[in-house]
């Protein structure tokens, strides 16, 4: 009589296990579905990886790469102020359209190696760092306060000579803070940014010296 009584007990219990089971299977399943189709593949949530954001730099850096950035983005805040002032101050489309080509080029990258900076904990610089005062800063390519001062007060064809010629020097500075990158450097993109520098600049002096009908600048920039 105990062992009857009994079984319809344990028959009821193994039936609401079996209910739970199943619930359990129907929330793996529905969860699944709404997680970027992990379930149309067939591959169970835990196997999938979270990536780290786009913009945080992964891979090693050195010395070397934490001067390339700021020194650069010094570097690259000058020369976007340069090609600035040519929308107002330039005569020759010419230069104006190589300014807003030089703009574009280099304010993501001033972004870019911010992003880096402060994602390696090191100190983002402020302005136009290395300008100097009154002559020019020991940075390659770097205008002194008088230059840049010189240039604002310029304009029409004597603008776009001013502009060209400081340009010049201002991309060979650059190229060569790239070259020592590419050299020295061992975070990869800092690297590839250091190649496409050295690339585009140096593809920009020579157009600039064809402006200017010489193919070298004049020597005086201050």
């Amino acid at each position: 009589m105990h062992l009857s009584r009994s079984l319809p007990r344990r028959t009821a219990v193994t039936a609401v296990t079996a209910v739970t089971a199943a619930t359990a299977v129907t929330a793996l399943v529905v969860t699944a579905c709404g997680n970027d189709g992990s379930a149309a593949a067939g591959l169970p949530t835990s196997t999938r990886t979270t990536s780290a954001p786009a913009s945080a730099p992964a891979g090693p850096h050195n010395q070397a790469d934490v001067t390339f950035a700021q020194r650069m983005i010094p570097h690259h805040r000058q020369a976007v102020v340069m090609a600035g002032t040519a929308g107002e101050h330039a005569s020759s489309a010419q230069v104006k359209a190589l300014a807003r080509k030089i703009r574009k080029e280099q304010e993501p990258e001033i972004r870019t190696m911010t992003t880096w900076l402060r994602a390696w904990g090191e100190r983002v610089p402020h302005g136009m760092e290395g300008m100097g005062h009154g002559t020019a800063s020991a940075m390659p390519g770097m205008m002194s306060d008088h230059a840049m001062r010189r240039l604002k007060s310029a304009s029409g064809t004597a603008f776009d000579t001013m502009f060209l010629t400081m340009m010049i020097k201002h991309h060979q500075g650059a190229v060569a803070m790239a070259e020592t990158e590419k050299q020295h450097g061992v975070y990869g993109p800092a690297k590839k940014m250091a190649a496409g520098v050295i690339t585009t600049q140096t593809a920009e002096i020579t157009r600039m010296r064809a402006l200017l009908g010489t193919s070298s600048p004049p020597a005086t920039t201050r």
